[in-house]
């Protein structure tokens, strides 16, 4: 498992910890390069879904599934994501006709899906939802040129997973929502209902706090 930060990446191998110097801006460039290539296959796919066709379904569900599970799985923890987000699917099916937009904003409204029925869920059981705690308590500040899809590389992984299921919820849920659901700031603020710059700033911190994680991890 590796996670990097500021352009370093923090390896685990054989119980050691080795750090590689990647170049930021090689980094940045790989990661545009292959969100833009997903964003025009799964706007091509989400159009064929709309016509009908069940195989380009197909890839739209295998493209964000993962994701989504992800995203569930901060919202309400492993033991019930599996059950919010057959709910989210059955809703994305029925209403993928009314979506209008590209790759990236399908994205974003799937996210939504997602958390309005993580509410509705929480609100069924009757308890207090830790994974929606409002940001507004998060102070705003700038943040790093580093985001959180440079600084988490293997954050599909049930290892990683559980890492991020040990941040506070907030920070949690913005991590997930930039690194693995693969928003912009902007995006994930208008799921949230928050400013852009509370969102970074909680992913920020949630990196940080990761980035320790991590190191604790490699050295037990």
């Amino acid at each position: 498992m590796s996670l990097s930060y500021s352009g370093t990446a923090v390896t685990r191998s054989g119980g050691a910890v080795a750090r590689s110097e990647r170049p930021p801006s090689t980094r940045q460039g790989a990661a545009k390069a292959i969100r833009e290539a997903e964003c025009c296959l799964l706007h091509d796919a989400v159009q064929q879904a709309q016509k009908g066709d069940e195989r380009a379904f197909r890839t739209v569900y295998q493209t964000l599934h993962p994701r989504l599970l992800a995203y569930a799985r901060a919202l309400v923890g492993a033991t019930e994501a599996e059950d919010v987000l057959s709910d989210s699917w059955l809703q994305i099916a029925r209403d993928l006709h009314k979506f209008r937009g590209d790759g990236a904003g399908f994205h974003g409204w799937c996210s939504r899906i997602v958390r309005n029925r993580a509410l509705d869920h929480v609100r069924w059981h009757k308890r207090r939802p830790e994974a929606l705690d409002d940001l507004s308590t998060v102070q705003e500040r700038p943040a790093p040129d580093d985001t959180p899809t440079q600084a988490l590389d293997t954050l599909g992984t049930e290892r990683a997973l559980a890492l991020v299921a040990q941040l506070p919820r907030q920070q949690a849920e913005a991590v997930v929502l930039l690194a693995v659901v693969g928003l912009d700031a902007k995006r994930a603020a208008d799921i949230l209902g928050k400013r852009v710059g509370a969102v970074r700033t909680a992913a920020h911190r949630g990196i940080r706090k990761l980035s320790g994680l991590v190191t604790e991890t490699a050295h037990t």
